[in-house]
């Protein structure tokens, strides 16, 4: 995926985040273990949104155990970098051309 349909990808997702009444708090947090695309609140809910791109297949499969280990590093990074007594969950927002989904709570 290219720079730009990766940033257009992340721009489709935030605005259907907000649809759905997300607040975006950041977007593309970066750490030394990598970074987190979205991060958004919901209810009482901190959501850490990992978006994916495709044009032609499922991208799903690109969210590989190696790629959720640096989510979940940089996941406890923001923590120390903003505490909070929020839960949380990792998501996948998955877009194609014609379609975005949410797959909430996403592991391996």
């Amino acid at each position: 995926m290219g720079l730009e349909q990766g940033k257009e990808a992340e721009e489709k997702a935030s605005l259907y985040l907000q649809s759905l009444g997300y607040r975006i708090l950041e977007r593309n947090f970066h750490s030394k273990f990598g970074e987190l695309d979205i991060v958004a609140l919901k209810g009482d809910i901190l959501h850490f949104c990992e978006v994916k791109f495709s044009h032609h297949y499922d991208p799903l499969p690109r969210i590989t155990p190696s790629k959720m280990q640096k989510i979940i590093k940089t996941v406890q990074y923001y923590f120390m970098r903003h505490p909070s007594s929020h839960d949380y969950e990792i998501d996948a927002i998955l877009v194609t051309p014609g379609t975005i989904e949410i797959i909430k709570n996403i592991s391996y």
